[in-house]
C-alpha cells in the first residue's frame, strides 16, 4: 500500500476508508507520537468514525452539523471525540482549507463554539512557504480529507495533562524531518492490529 500522501480512488468503500484512516492513526499519530493525546481515546474505543458519501460541499455541512449534534450529546465515556473522513469531496486541499471557515462558522450557528473545535486533515495539506514534498507537511496529512471534532474540555484536559503542549508542533517537524517521505512510506507497508472502533 503506497503512503497516505494522496488521494485514493474515487468513492472508495467506507469499510476500507476507515481501515486506512485508522492504519494513519496507529503508524503515524500514535506510532509516531505526532499527538500524545490520541492514543488515550483509540485505546478505549473513544473515537467515532463517520465515512461521508457527500459529493458537495453543501451535504458535507450537512453531514458536519449533524456530527457536531450528536457528538455534543453523547457520552463523553463512549464517544469522546469524531473523525468525519469525505473521500468524495474536497480533494483539491485549497477548496477544502475554504470550507474549514465555514466549519467554523457553522460551530457558531449551532451555539458550540467554546464546546467544540475542529481540526482538519488533508492529504495535500501544505504548510505556507514549504514544497509539497517537504516531510513536514505529514503532520497534517491524512489518507482522505478529514473533519476532526473535538471537545474543547477533553482538549483542555489533555493539555494540563501535556504543560509542554506548544512544543508538539516544533518536535512534530523535527520527527517528519529526520525521517523523510522514505521512511513515511515504509510507515504503511505492514498492516495494522484492529483496535476498538465505533461506527456511525
Amino acid at each position: 500500500m503506497p503512503a497516505p500522501t494522496s488521494l485514493p480512488a474515487p468513492s472508495p468503500d467506507p469499510d476500507t476508508v476507515i481501515a486506512q484512516t485508522r492504519r494513519w492513526l496507529e503508524k503515524a499519530v500514535i506510532g509516531l507520537n505526532l499527538c500524545p493525546f490520541a492514543k488515550a481515546v483509540h485505546v478505549k474505543g473513544q473515537i467515532r468514525y463517520v465515512v461521508s458519501a457527500a459529493t458537495e460541499p453543501a451535504a458535507l455541512r450537512a453531514e458536519l452539523a449533524e456530527a457536531m449534534r450528536h457528538l455534543v450529546v453523547a457520552d463523553p465515556a463512549r464517544t469522546d471525540t469524531t473523525l468525519l473522513i469525505h473521500p468524495g469531496v474536497l480533494g483539491d486541499f485549497l477548496d477544502f482549507n475554504d470550507f474549514l471557515g465555514e466549519a467554523d462558522e457553522l460551530l457558531e450557528e449551532l451555539g458550540l463554539d467554546g464546546t467544540l473545535q475542529v481540526a482538519s486533515f488533508h492529504p495535500q495539506f501544505q504548510f505556507a512557504g514549504t514544497r509539497p514534498d517537504d516531510p513536514g507537511n505529514n503532520s497534517n496529512r491524512a489518507p482522505y480529507p478529514t473533519l476532526h471534532l473535538l471537545r474543547e474540555a477533553s482538549v483542555d484536559a489533555a493539555v494540563q495533562a501535556f504543560p509542554e503542549a506548544e512544543a508538539i508542533y516544533e518536535r512534530n517537524i523535527e520527527t517528519l524531518q529526520a525521517l523523510g517521505q522514505a521512511g513515511w512510506a515504509r510507515l504503511f507497508e505492514t498492516p495494522a492490529e484492529p483496535p476498538p472502533e465505533q461506527r456511525g
